[in-house]
């Protein structure tokens, strides 16, 4: 009967799960507890597993000469030793960059009024008047000030959050690349004798699919942060080296990335003169010409197989959902999904070919 068929069993047993999921989010304070549960370990655990394909091909590499626990503590002294060397070399410079930006920025800012000012009365034939536009830009920023005071307990909050992270990703970090052989064979028990071949296929292409993509963007981020610091310092830009530290770390989230990261860039070179903006962005454009051309074919190469286009739709519905958390594993995410969908197309092929030719037989 149709009623005992497994695909029945399995929708009817979907749609009753999703109908307890809708019911229990109607009642909010059953499930507030597991909402901050999850808020509160998600993001250690995701930059943990960042680190985790960082550092464990050198893990792997250091773990031929001495015992595994060994050295993963000896790469965690090398990185605070080169953690604590770059702070030495780049933190006073980005600290004296950081206090400059902040003292000269209000001067810098009226003299850019007045040159706008300026060039409006000299061009202007009366399509609008620069009083009002400037009277409605220090509206909006009145507006955003007199918000700051309310807004003093989440940057507390903020900050709280962020040393539980530094606390506790060094522990997750450690216990990932310690005990990570362990984590395939547990899964692989919840599957029957029968499909467990097929589900180390599908566990070995999931993991091949995250390393490369953490890994690549990683050495990519780096790349262009270098190459970025040295054009910021050969057209003259100010605050070249934390200009380009912010426009590394946004090279993160792919396409959009690079072009989000020198707003700031231009924004200073504004200030000091339009014939900058243009030379920043010559910088950009050389720097992801130099990148998609040389550095991303060696490390990434095809293995994400992505459309740009499938790729910027991504990242515009889980940043409009989930903002920038969304935007940093949108990708990952999705090739996992499409990893997980061509690794069951082909294990159901391989199934109804041999079921058939059992047939024949």
């Amino acid at each position: 009967m149709w009623i005992n068929k497994p695909f029945f069993k399995y929708a009817a047993g979907t749609i009753l799960m999703l109908i307890i999921i809708f019911l229990l989010g109607k009642i909010d304070y059953f499930l507030w507890p597991i909402r901050a549960l999850i808020a509160t370990i998600f993001f250690p655990v995701l930059i943990a597993g960042i680190f985790y394909y960082i550092l464990r091909p050198l893990v792997r590499l250091v773990s031929r000469a001495v015992p595994k626990t060994a050295s993963i503590l000896l790469i965690f002294a090398a990185v605070l030793g080169l953690g604590y060397l770059g702070y030495n070399l780049l933190g006073t410079t980005i600290g004296s960059q950081i206090a400059e930006i902040s003292e000269n920025l209000p001067t810098k800012m009226e003299d850019l009024s007045d040159e706008t000012e300026k060039v409006v009365e000299e061009n202007n034939m009366g399509m609008f008047s620069y009083d009002s536009v400037k009277n409605k830009v220090l509206n909006f920023l009145e507006t955003l000030l007199s918000g700051a005071g309310e807004n003093v307990m989440k940057v507390f909050s903020t900050i709280t959050s962020i040393v539980t992270v530094i606390v506790v990703v060094p522990f997750i970090l450690f216990y990932f690349l310690k005990d990570d052989h362990k984590l395939r064979p547990f899964l692989l028990k919840y599957l029957p004798d029968k499909h467990e071949e097929e589900g180390q296929r599908i566990l070995g292409d999931i993991d091949k699919t995250l390393f490369s993509y953490v890994t690549g963007q990683f050495i990519v981020a780096v790349v262009d942060g270098v190459l970025m610091y040295a054009g910021y310092m050969i057209i003259g830009l100010e605050y070249a080296l934390i200009l380009a530290v912010f426009a590394m770390f946004l090279t993160v989230v792919p396409f959009l990335g690079p072009v989000l990261g020198i707003i700031p860039a231009v924004f200073i070179g504004l200030l000091q003169g339009p014939g900058m903006v243009l030379k920043i962005i010559m910088v950009l454009i050389s720097v992801q010409l130099l990148e998609s051309n040389l550095v991303s074919p060696h490390v990434m190469g095809k293995r994400l197989n992505l459309h740009p286009l499938t790729v910027i739709i991504i990242l515009m519905a889980a940043g409009s959902i989930y903002g920038f958390i969304g935007i940093l594993i949108a990708i990952p995410f999705y090739s996992v999904i499409k990893v997980l969908v061509k690794d069951f197309r082909r294990f159901y092929r391989l199934r109804t070919r041999k079921s058939l030719l059992s047939e024949e037989i």
